[in-house]
């Protein structure tokens, strides 16, 4: 079977996503209801279901949704790293319904106009937090972070952290570097894993094809080996681009068939315990 390690869900009525533009097609509502059956028809029986908004009140309703739902088997969910209290919070997110399918911490790093936020001593302590807790941390991330991120990891040994959308390569202009060597920095500390998602939302949407993503799957699957790379769908931030079988045929096609079992599967059940 197969394992989504990252989507998303959201209802505009109980929280707005200010992130998403007027007129886009993604504001609307996309629902686990949703997602369920396009999951069930591509062979996908567990999900991680991952954060949108810095608002303390999305984990513990991603966490009921875990609770009432056999596909998502994962929650990475936000909180304020940087609250004196954050391992009494977290303590307090597990006694929720729900709570045991907290799984990580995300937070939107890559809004922080401090490239070096990860860095801050206050941050910090709620990342050693998070590792205390058994949880990972998802990184949300662009390149110009990314030697922030290398730093973090590295000061952290006992923190897994999971690259999100495999570090949001620059497809569309083409350009490798410097994505490239942080992505490389990062996948040489044991501690560090990448997600195979949001490529499609990276490229040109005018024009693209499977070839203009290939180099940038290459690179992370080069530099973490299968044994530390996931699939993730990115759904439903993907649909504009393509379907949700689409982006998983596509995640298929970039990656050969020997690497299946771990891009797929087991690469997620172990990161987060699924």
């Amino acid at each position: 079977m197969t394992v989504d390690a990252h989507h998303h869900v959201w209802e505009l009525a109980v929280r707005d996503q200010d992130w998403i533009a007027e007129g886009s097609p993604l504001r609307r509502d996309f629902t686990v209801a949703d997602l369920a059956p396009r999951a069930r028809a591509s062979g996908v029986d567990r999900t991680v279901v991952v954060q949108t908004v810095t608002v303390a009140e999305e984990t513990p309703e991603l966490l009921a949704l875990a609770d009432a739902h056999d596909l998502v088997a994962g929650v990475v969910g936000w909180t304020d790293l940087t609250r004196p209290d954050v391992a009494d919070e977290l303590a307090r997110l597990r006694e929720l319904p729900g709570g045991r399918h907290l799984k990580g911490i995300r937070h939107q790093v890559q809004g922080e106009p401090d490239p070096r936020w990860l860095l801050r001593a206050d941050v910090g302590r709620g990342l050693a937090a998070v590792a205390a807790a058994g949880l990972v941390f998802d990184l949300v991330v662009r390149s110009h972070q990314l030697p922030a991120c290398v730093e973090a990891a590295a000061s952290l040994p006992g923190l897994t952290f999971v690259l999100d959308h495999a570090g949001k390569p620059p497809i569309a202009s083409g350009a490798r570097e410097p994505w490239a060597s942080g992505v490389r920095a990062l996948a040489a500390l044991p501690n560090t894993v990448c997600k195979l998602s949001g490529l499609v939302t990276e490229a040109d949407p005018a024009y693209w094809t499977a070839g203009d993503l290939r180099p940038y799957a290459d690179t992370v699957l080069e530099a973490f080996g299968p044994a530390r790379l996931m699939f993730g769908s990115d759904w439903p931030v993907c649909t504009p681009l393509v379907s949700y079988g689409e982006v998983l045929d596509l995640a298929r096609e970039l990656t050969g068939p020997q690497t299946h079992a771990e891009v797929f599967e087991g690469t997620a059940v172990r990161v987060y315990g699924l």
